[in-house]
């Protein structure tokens, strides 16, 4: 798993600069980056299989949070248990809640969060409030 983790401090810069892509999802390649009303880019990197999780979903995920230049300010990628996330029910900050939407099992994304949808009431001295967010996520099951 180290190297999955060393690999994504290089990759996740690179992606964030090529993500305009044509690939099809269909066939397990990336999609091109999408932009939300709200602000929100994500881009699927892995395509998924089932049904897409909705508000009211709980999913189990595994993620990496870092700053735009690689530096990672969380993971869980390295763990055996999954994170449990509620869609919709204020679990995650407001980027990654509309970013889980429509993903399906086994899809990994790559969403790119401004400040506007990543605020939170306090902040790890590691996080500055006023940074944009790339987090990595791998939905591993819709319960």
């Amino acid at each position: 798993m180290k190297k999955l983790h060393v690999f994504w401090l290089v990759a996740i810069p690179l992606l964030i600069h090529e993500c305009h892509s044509d690939h099809d999802t269909r066939h397990g390649k990336e999609s091109e980056l999408i932009t939300t009303a709200s602000g929100l880019q994500y881009q699927s990197i892995q395509a998924g299989k089932g049904r897409s999780a909705q508000a009211g979903d709980t999913v189990l995920i595994y993620e990496t949070a870092s700053y735009r230049n690689g530096t990672v300010l969380y993971t869980n990628e390295n763990s055996e248990r999954p994170i449990s996330v509620l869609i919709g029910g204020n679990q995650a900050t407001k980027g990654e809640d509309e970013g889980l939407r429509g993903m399906k099992e086994g899809e990994i994304r790559l969403m790119i969060i401004p400040p506007a949808l990543s605020r939170r009431s306090t902040y790890p001295p590691n996080l500055s409030p006023d940074s944009i967010l790339v987090v990595r996520v791998l939905l591993d099951k819709i319960l």
